[in-house]
């Protein structure tokens, strides 16, 4: 394992050790050497990643309760065998995707990402896969994320301006543009046309 990763792996573990001790912790000395080891945690991504002290906190120590995977959700709509991609504010492409909100199920928010992203309608079909970010995706992030690739169909629609993408496309699997790949590789990619292709898919999952 590189360097970089080993040490991002224990800042993480340390956090996700403190988080629980913190909320299920009851001695009040146990609570503070919780809380310290948190603050260590941060510090170590701080330092390492070149990030202000309050920043790390903000985005790495910023929940309770068990430590958990964030659910990041990236949906693959066809139009034969064109694959829809938008483009981000960085000029970089993507599958329309994001978090998945408390509220929505994976379904829910998948069609929602397209929505708001895409200007368009679609059913969400199957699973193409459940991938551990860390295994597929760079750089990598100061918490874990599961993404799920849903197939989606095309009912209607058609692109809108938003905040997020500023344009949208349909792509053939040789002729992908530059894409995001902290959001979703060439491989990644290929791997959704494999599974439209496909009667009988199962679902990946690391």
């Amino acid at each position: 394992m590189e360097e970089r990763e080993l040490w991002l792996d224990w800042a993480v573990e340390l956090q996700a050790l403190a988080q629980a001790g913190l909320t299920y912790g009851r001695d009040a000395f146990d609570r503070e050497r919780y809380a310290r080891i948190r603050e260590i945690a941060a510090e170590m991504v701080a330092r390492r990643a070149e990030l202000p002290m309050e920043k790390a906190r903000e985005l790495f120590c910023n929940e309770t309760g068990y430590q958990t995977p964030k659910l990041d959700t990236r949906a693959a709509i066809f139009d034969g065998e064109r694959i829809l991609l938008v483009r981000e504010n960085s000029g970089r492409w993507s599958l329309p995707g994001g978090w998945v909100d408390v509220n929505l199920s994976v379904a829910e928010s998948a069609v929602k990402e397209v929505r708001e992203e895409a200007g368009l309608e679609v059913a969400a079909k199957r699973i193409v896969a459940v991938q551990d970010r860390a295994k597929h995706n760079r750089p990598l992030y100061a918490w874990n994320i599961c993404k799920v690739f849903v197939e989606c169909e095309l009912v209607g629609g058609e692109f809108r301006e938003n905040l997020e993408t500023t344009d949208s496309g349909w792509f053939a699997e040789d002729e992908l543009p530059e894409l995001a790949a902290e959001k979703n590789t060439e491989e990644q990619i290929r791997m959704c046309f494999r599974a439209h292709r496909s009667e009988r898919w199962e679902a990946l999952f690391d």
